[in-house]
C-alpha cells in the first residue's frame, strides 16, 4: 500500500514559523496559507483504513458465526440443553457488532484506547490545535478569515471527522476482539468437560481459534499502518513540536495527559532541583568500578551490550505476539504472518545481476533482472521476473555494448533455516543478439533453463535496498543446450521490500 504524505505541507508551514522565532505570537501574526490537499489526502487515508477495517471485521464476524453454528450442530447430539445455553444469542451478538462497526460515526468517542500510538496521538493533537488556531490557515488578521481560509477550515473539519470515526472503529474492533476472545474461552471450557469427542469438533474449534488470532493481528496491522509516518511527516511533526503553544496544548490534550499528571513547572530549572546530574551518576559508577580492577569497565560494557541484545530479542518476540496492545495471543498452531497483510504489502520487489564468462560462441554478458514476488507465508515466496542481457564484447581489446538477449523467469524461494533458502525456478532465455523486438518472436531461438540452488540473505541498512541475496544455482538443463551453456550460475540480488 502506498502511504500518502499526510503532513507534507506542514513542514513548509512550520519552517516559516520557526524562522520568525517560533513564538506563540508569530502564530497569530503570520497569515499562512495551507493547501487543501493536506486535509484531502489525510481524509483519503483515514477513509481507506476505515473501509478496510470495517470490511475485514464483518468478514471475520461472519466466519465466527458460521463456525459456531457448525459447532452447535455437531454438539447438539451430545447435550442439547447445555449446547442451547452455550450458543444462545451468539448469532445476534455477532450481527449487532457488525452493524455497530458499519454505522459508528464516532460521536461518543473519547480518548484513544488500547496500544499507545505516538504518531496518531501527535496527528490528532495537531489537527485539534489547528482547529483552535484557524488563523494558521491563512487570513487577514486573527479574527477574520479569508474565503480561502474558510474553505481550508471546512476541509480540516472533515479530516477531523474522518479521523474521529476511524478512532471509533478501532475502539469497536477492540470490543469485537474481547467478545470473540470470551467466546473462544467459553467454548473451550465447555469442550474440556468431555473426554471423548469426535475429531471433527477439534477441527472446528481449531478453526475458531485461528480466526480469533488472525483478527487480533489484522487489527494490529491497521493500527501500525495508521502509526507509520514517512520521513517528511516526522520532520513536520518535529518542527511543530518546537512551538511553545503546541507543546502546551499537547500537555493538556494529548493521550498521555489523560494517563499522567504533568506538573505545572515541568521542564523548568525549579522542577530539576534535587535531582542527580549525569556527571554525578557517572562519578558514582566510576567509583564503584574502581574496586573491581582495571578490567571492570570493559566487563561492564560487555555485560550491558549482551543485556541490550537479549532485550532486543525479547522485544521482537513480544511484538510478534501483539505486545503493547494488552491482548497477547499465544497460538497453539503455526500462524502465517502474511495472512493479515494486504495484497500490496505481500509483494516483494527485487533486482539481480549475473555475469557470464566469455566462451567460443558468445561474448561476455551481464544479465540485469527485475523480479516481483508474492509472499505465500513467512517462509515461501513465489514470483516471476524478466532480464535483459547486455554484451560487453570479447576481451579487453574488443569492448562493445550490444543487446545479447532477454529472459523470462519464474522462481520459488523456501527458507530452510535462518538466512538460508532453497531456490528453484524455470527460465526461458533468448540468447541471440537482436536489433529489434520482432526477432524475439522466433520461438525456436528461446532456450530453457531449470535452476535449483541455495541463497543467503544479508540484511542491509539502506533506504532503497532492504536486503541482499547471494545465490548459487545449478542449471540442470544446460547439458541439453546446443551450444552448451554455463551450468553453474552465481547471482547477486537486491530486495526493495
Amino acid at each position: 500500500m502506498v502511504r500518502p504524505k499526510l503532513l507534507c505541507v506542514l513542514a513548509g508551514i512550520f519552517f516559516c514559523i520557526a524562522s520568525y522565532g517560533q513564538s506563540a505570537d508569530s502564530l497569530a501574526d503570520k497569515a499562512l496559507a495551507m493547501p487543501g490537499r493536506l486535509f484531502s489526502r489525510l481524509q483519503a487515508r483515514t477513509t481507506s483504513l476505515d473501509r478496510q477495517l470495517t470490511r475485514q471485521t464483518e468478514k471475520y464476524l461472519k466466519r465466527m458465526a458460521r463456525q459456531e453454528a457448525q459447532l452447535q450442530k455437531q454438539l447438539s447430539g451430545v447435550d442439547s440443553a447445555a449446547v442451547q445455553r452455550l450458543f444462545a444469542g451468539s448469532a445476534d451478538r455477532y450481527a449487532a457488532l457488525a452493524r455497530k462497526m458499519a454505522t459508528d460515526s464516532g460521536g461518543n468517542t473519547g480518548h484513544l484506547s488500547g496500544e499507545y500510538l505516538p504518531y496518531v496521538d501527535s496527528l490528532k493533537g495537531s489537527l485539534s490545535f489547528l482547529q483552535q488556531n484557524p488563523q494558521l490557515l491563512g487570513g487577514a488578521g486573527n479574527t477574520h478569515l479569508s474565503p480561502q481560509a474558510q474553505a481550508q477550515l471546512a476541509r480540516l473539519q472533515s479530516s477531523v471527522a474522518g479521523f474521529t470515526q476511524l478512532q471509533a472503529k478501532l475502539q469497536d474492533a477492540d470490543e469485537v476482539k474481547e467478545f470473540i476472545r470470551q467466546r473462544k474461552e467459553q467454548i473451550k471450557q465447555y469442550l474440556s468437560t468431555y473426554t471423548h469427542l469426535p475429531a471433527a469438533l477439534g477441527k472446528e474449534y481449531q478453526g475458531l481459534n485461528q480466526q480469533v488470532y488472525y483478527y487480533s493481528q489484522q487489527v494490529r496491522e491497521y493500527r501500525q499502518l495508521l502509526n507509520d509516518p514517512d520521513r517528511l511527516e516526522k520532520q513536520a511533526l518535529s518542527l511543530l513540536g518546537r512551538l511553545p503553544a503546541f507543546q502546551q496544548f499537547m500537555k493538556s490534550n494529548g493521550q498521555l495527559a489523560g494517563l499522567f499528571s504533568v506538573p505545572s513547572g515541568y521542564g523548568s530549572p525549579s522542577a530539576l532541583a534535587g535531582l542527580q546530574t549525569q556527571d554525578q551518576v557517572n562519578g558514582q559508577i566510576q567509583s564503584q568500578l574502581g574496586t573491581g580492577g582495571p578490567g571492570a569497565t570493559s566487563a561492564l560494557q560487555q555485560n550491558l551490550q549482551s543485556a541490550d541484545q537479549q532485550l532486543g530479542q525479547f522485544k521482537d518476540k513480544l511484538g510478534a505476539l501483539g505486545g503493547g496492545s494488552g491482548d497477547i495471543e499465544m497460538p497453539n498452531f503455526k500462524p502465517n504472518g502474511q495472512k493479515t497483510r494486504t495484497f500490496w504489502r505481500r509483494l516483494e520487489y527485487g533486482s539481480n545481476l549475473q555475469t557470464t564468462r566469455t566462451n567460443y560462441y558468445f561474448p561476455t554478458t551481464t544479465d540485469i533482472g527485475l523480479s516481483l514476488g508474492y509472499r505465500l507465508n513467512d517462509k515461501n515466496t513465489l514470483g516471476v521476473g524478466a532480464s535483459y542481457k547486455i554484451g560487453w564484447g570479447n576481451g579487453i581489446n574488443h569492448i562493445a555494448l550490444s543487446s545479447q538477449g532477454v529472459g523470462l523467469r519464474s522462481f520459488i524461494d523456501i527458507r530452510i533455516k535462518g538466512t538460508f533458502s532453497a531456490t528453484g525456478g524455470l527460465e526461458y532465455n533468448y540468447t541471440t543478439p537482436f536489433t529489434n523486438f520482432q526477432q524475439l518472436r522466433q520461438i525456436e531461438w528461446w532456450t530453457r533453463s531449470g535452476l535449483i540452488g541455495v541463497s543467503k540473505t544479508v540484511s542491509v541498512k539502506n533506504r532503497v535496498f532492504k536486503k541482499t541475496s547471494l545465490q548459487l544455482l545449478w542449471d540442470f538443463l544446460s547439458y541439453q543446450q546446443v551450444p552448451k551453456t554455463q551450468p553453474i550460475l552465481f547471482r547477486i540480488g537486491y530486495g526493495f521490500n
